[in-house]
């Protein structure tokens, strides 16, 4: 508990503490919370021609593709009640493999060449991606920071997390996954662009195989049900369809809006790979394992994104 803040205090009042007390964290998530209003705000009127009814609709299906994919590793949770660390590990590793490399080949190089040919600058173009970059970190490290939320290794974290049920808290955490992940799939769609969000959504869909059996162990593991534990990891997945809704309406307007909408896609996924799915990796002495697994998954996505895009 916050310094200052009575034990009975309400939920906003143990968060405006928070706030307080790291206002760095606190006005970089509004910060970024309004750039992507503005975004979003900028882009509701062209997202009303035909065309881009087109593209929200290549975004939404490409998010229900995301979502089928976590529910589809999550469905063996029924029988299953547990799978060896080693292979747990080197399956988040294959995840974080193919996010790190979607993140680079499908946001962040198209992202550049996008801004390069909009600005007619090298410098211009990698600087809008790298503006988009900052927003998304900013944005997921305060959604990190203040929303509450529990890992099995480390434990309950964020503000006011005693005050929720410990199966909400790792909602919250599996939500802080998917959602960047959806971001980049509407992204990736925003401009109509199948050689770009084609590959991006299969590499999505392919690596939250492992990652929805993973969630729907975990719950399991902590003692939940095993019917409840997949529906709740299959209801994480509904985070995906809404940031690819989200994603393709902060990309889908103005000509800079893409770079940026990019960036911040490829940002906000990097964030979760470098400070959730790597580090979980590494903590059970499995590191050289989920190295390989992560190696093995980058290559499988450099391969995807040449044949299809």
């Amino acid at each position: 508990m916050e310094v200052g803040v009575q034990k009975n205090a309400s939920w906003w009042s143990v968060l405006k503490a928070h706030a307080r007390t790291h206002p760095l964290m606190a006005s970089g998530l509004l910060g970024s919370l309004l750039l992507i209003v503005a975004l979003l705000l900028q882009s509701s009127v062209l997202l009303e021609s035909p065309e881009q009814h087109q593209f929200v609709q290549y975004a939404l299906l490409g998010g229900l593709a995301c979502f089928l994919g976590t529910s589809a590793g999550a469905i063996p949770a029924l029988l299953l009640k547990s799978i060896p660390q080693k292979l747990e590990d080197s399956m988040l590793g294959f995840a974080a493999g193919m996010m790190l490399a979607a993140a680079a080949f499908s946001l962040l190089l198209p992202g550049i060449e996008a801004g390069t040919e909009i600005t007619g600058s090298n410098i211009a173009g990698g600087g809008l991606v790298i503006f988009g970059m900052a927003i998304g970190v900013a944005l997921m490290m305060g959604l990190d920071h203040f929303t509450p939320h529990e890992h099995v290794q480390t434990g309950p974290c964020g503000p006011g997390n005693e005050r929720c049920g410990r199966a909400w808290l790792f909602v919250f955490a599996i939500a802080l996954h998917n959602l960047p992940e959806g971001m980049a799939v509407g992204v990736g769609f925003a401009q109509g662009d199948v050689s770009i969000g084609l590959p991006l959504t299969t590499a999505i869909a392919l690596q939250d195989i492992p990652e929805g059996l993973a969630v729907a162990l975990t719950l399991r593991a902590v003692g939940f049900a095993p019917l409840f534990s997949v529906l709740v990891a299959c209801a994480t997945g509904l985070l995906e369809p809404l940031g690819a809704l989200l994603g393709v309406g902060l990309a889908g307007g103005f000509m800079l809006a893409y770079p940026i909408g990019l960036g911040l896609a490829g940002g906000a996924m990097l964030f979760v790979v470098s400070h959730e799915v790597i580090p979980e990796t590494h903590r059970n002495g499995h590191q050289m394992l989920a190295t390989q697994g992560l190696m093995v998954g980058f290559a499988l996505m450099m391969i995807l994104d040449t044949t299809l895009g």
